[in-house]
């Protein structure tokens, strides 16, 4: 069973998965956004691929920690995710992961770093990372 990240950008959505084991963060894709619907069936699809149990939604909070128009959304987004999957979701501060994900984009060759929704997919594998991370400090399992 695994863990998926979820990163929402303006025109597209990352997904990231870790391995069976709910370690490591991988891209699977992305998915062009056109209605929430369609949005919901389609992730629903490639969480059910990947045997996903949990799900982390990046939260996009300000820079001060405040939550905004964003933040509001993705947590009504998380809502909606559970109810059409049933598939355990909680939000994760994503602020910085967008430069994070630059900054390894840059490493890529350039024709990967051509595809313009590149960049949520990797910001989807921070977030899942970020996550792993916070739980492991915290002394907490990323499987629990």
């Amino acid at each position: 069973m695994s863990i998926a990240a979820i990163d929402f950008g303006r025109k597209w959505v990352g997904i990231a998965v870790t391995g069976a084991d709910g370690t490591g963060a991988y891209p699977i894709g992305t998915i062009k956004r056109r209605s929430l619907a369609v949005d919901l069936g389609a992730i629903g699809k490639l969480l059910a691929e990947h045997e996903v149990t949990r799900v982390v939604i990046g939260l996009p909070l300000n820079m001060d920690g405040t939550a905004g128009a964003q933040a509001s959304w993705a947590e009504g987004f998380a809502r909606r995710l559970h109810e059409f999957t049933g598939i355990e979701v909680e939000l994760f501060d994503e602020r910085l992961t967008s430069f994070e994900a630059q900054e390894r984009l840059k490493a890529l060759s350039p024709r990967k770093r051509q595809k313009e929704h590149a960049i949520d997919a990797v910001a989807a594998c921070v977030i899942l990372e970020g996550w792993q991370q916070k739980r492991a400090s915290d002394g907490r399992s990323v499987t629990g």
